[in-house]
């Protein structure tokens, strides 16, 4: 096993780690249930897909958990996404019934290799990983466009994550599955990247050790997609009644279809056939994720839909079978292509399970943070401290980057996902800047390619609060600045209050009660391939022998019912 790198020593990340995705493993017993902790966590305030009834309503997942991939075993499901750049990456989430899901850990501490990802590396790194369970191990795989298919395994999804290991070295390799036959043999398929390759809308199917390690040939087209279904990556391989399957997104994410290939041979020739589109429903794009089943025998598709700024958002589906092929959604009109649900009967997985959501406000009253926190690149071990009995995360000045643009540049924001099309987020925080130093920085953000904040900046005659946005940061663009007053002490509170499509307003309180809100309106967007992402930071431009730190009190994410007075 890996030993952990300076971020769980230092900021106390004892994160529980686990991995997932895949049918083709269904296993009757789970080792790991007992690591899972039982005790029920918050939930979520602004978004629960459980109606209550015995019906759920999609998405399932109103956050940005892209290009997810499921695993079933027994009775439980673990899930994993593409967290890009984001570290801790792999996020693993755990459900009884596959609606109701919780965090329980991450697979991945650091992008590798380190010193690349020290820096923000957007919309690098993991893409599209896949979760499989095999003899007795969970192994998670992905395509870095830069470096190549990486994997990384475990006896214990909710335990350690074994070192990744490189399988496959090269350019534009993304969306890689693995596949093992009941003859033993192992395959890899992946997709290419064509900003690195050069090519892509393609499938390519790889020879690979049994072990999981190594490809064993310079692999073979086993799709191209240029005629009819162009953009075709991320692919889920099965098998099923003597076909192999390869689940496949088509047509780009936010305008495609769900295709699915068949064949009796591994290589092919595949058939093909869009079993899910859009239809008349307004979820556009659907597509790329997991084909799972349950115990009762039923079969269900988990995958996503791409809203813009609040990222790929994630829904559920129920399959049907066809001569051979499978319906994913409902079949309007019979002509073997379905589309996605609004709300449906839950899963019968034969229990009924409690409301469960992934954790989003944080009290920071233990040694960890929560685990819906993630860095924008890999961490130093000064960045953060969870204080423990004190309650309070304890955020250390950072230096800026000596070619600093704006916050597009700057590694250590710690930040989470847009939990639901409305939601308030409210801070409270301490300042404790150096008094020798000027310009050190703590505020809450809201971070895409355009980003604001509200923030207390220091001066030599105390704090003063900002506004400060800018558009197309990831262009370099400067940030324009709002000096808003002078705080009284050095304690305040700061919220955004978020409103459909991502309309974002920024106020701050000295007492906790009265807020004011500053600058106009701002619409939140996309970042590199993610949805926009909100969470706090602390940072300084120059060299210190002694940082500054911002004692942060609480998180809270609530619905976005707070009336905000208006501003002086």
């Amino acid at each position: 096993m890996t030993q952990k790198p300076v971020l769980y020593a230092a900021v106390c990340f004892s994160f529980l780690l686990s991995s997932c995705s895949g049918l083709a493993q269904k296993d009757s017993t789970n080792a790991t249930a007992e690591t899972i902790q039982s005790t029920p966590a918050p939930v979520s305030e602004v978004w629960v897909a459980d109606l209550g009834d015995g019906r759920y309503k999609n998405p399932i997942l109103h956050a940005d958990y892209s290009d997810p991939d499921v695993v079933q075993v027994g009775e439980d499901y673990y899930m994993t996404s593409s967290s890009f750049n984001a570290i801790p990456g792999l996020q693993i989430l755990h459900s009884k019934d596959l609606v109701n899901w919780s965090i329980i850990g991450y697979a991945l501490d650091r992008n590798t290799p380190y010193d690349h990802f020290s820096r923000p590396q957007h919309g690098n790194g993991v893409w599209a990983p896949s979760i499989r369970r095999h003899n007795g191990e969970f192994y998670i795989y992905w395509g870095d466009p830069d470096f190549g298919v990486y994997m990384v395994k475990t006896k214990d999804p909710a335990g350690e994550w074994e070192k990744p290991v490189l399988v496959k070295e090269g350019k534009g390799l993304i969306d890689a599955c693995p596949f093992w036959d009941e003859d033993g043999k192992a395959y890899l398929i992946h997709g290419w990247a064509g900003s690195r390759a050069g090519i892509k809308s393609i499938l390519t199917l790889n020879k690979m050790s049994p072990d999981g390690t190594k490809v064993l040939d310079e692999g073979m087209m086993v799709f191209d997609g240029h005629d009819a279904h162009p953009t075709v990556e991320g692919p889920k391989f099965y098998k099923r009644n003597g076909y192999y399957y390869i689940f496949a997104p088509a047509g780009g994410v936010a305008t495609g279809w769900q295709l699915v290939l068949r064949s009796k041979n591994v290589y092919g020739p595949y058939e093909e056939k869009i079993v899910m589109d859009q239809g008349s429903t307004p979820v556009n794009g659907p597509h790329q994720g997991a084909w799972v089943g349950t115990t009762t025998g039923e079969d269900w598709f988990i995958h996503f839909q791409d809203i813009e700024a609040y990222g790929r958002v994630v829904h559920l589906n129920p399959v049907k079978w066809v001569n051979d092929w499978p319906v994913i959604g409902i079949d309007k009109d019979g002509d073997g292509k379905g589309e996605p649900v609004l709300t449906h009967q839950k899963p019968n997985v034969g229990k009924v399970y409690p409301v469960a959501t992934p954790l989003e406000s944080d009290e920071f009253d233990g040694h960890t943070l929560g685990l819906q926190w993630q860095w924008h690149a890999n961490p130093k071990s000064t960045w953060a401290f969870a204080t423990g009995s004190k309650g309070q995360l304890r955020l250390f000045t950072e230096q800026l980057p000596e070619d600093f643009k704006n916050y597009w540049d700057a590694p250590n924001l710690l930040l989470q996902k847009f939990p639901a099309e409305t939601f308030t987020t409210t801070t409270k925080l301490k300042f404790t800047p150096n008094p020798k130093l000027q310009d050190e920085r703590t505020g809450l953000i809201v971070m895409g390619e355009d980003y604001a904040y509200v923030s207390l900046v220091s001066k030599l005659d105390g704090l003063y609060l900002t506004y400060n946005t800018a558009t197309k940061a990831h262009q370099g663009t400067p940030e324009k600045e709002e000096v808003l007053g002078k705080l009284n002490g050095n304690e305040v509170y700061f919220r955004v209050s978020v409103s459909k499509d991502a309309k974002c307003q920024f106020s701050y309180s000295e007492d906790g009660t009265n807020f004011k809100t500053v600058g106009s309106t701002f619409t939140a967007v996309p970042g590199r391939w993610i949805g926009a992402k909100v969470g706090l930071f602390a940072t300084r431009p120059g060299k210190t022998n002694d940082s500054g730190f911002a004692d942060v009190d609480w998180f809270r994410i609530t619905p976005n019912t707070t009336k905000i007075s208006v501003r002086d």
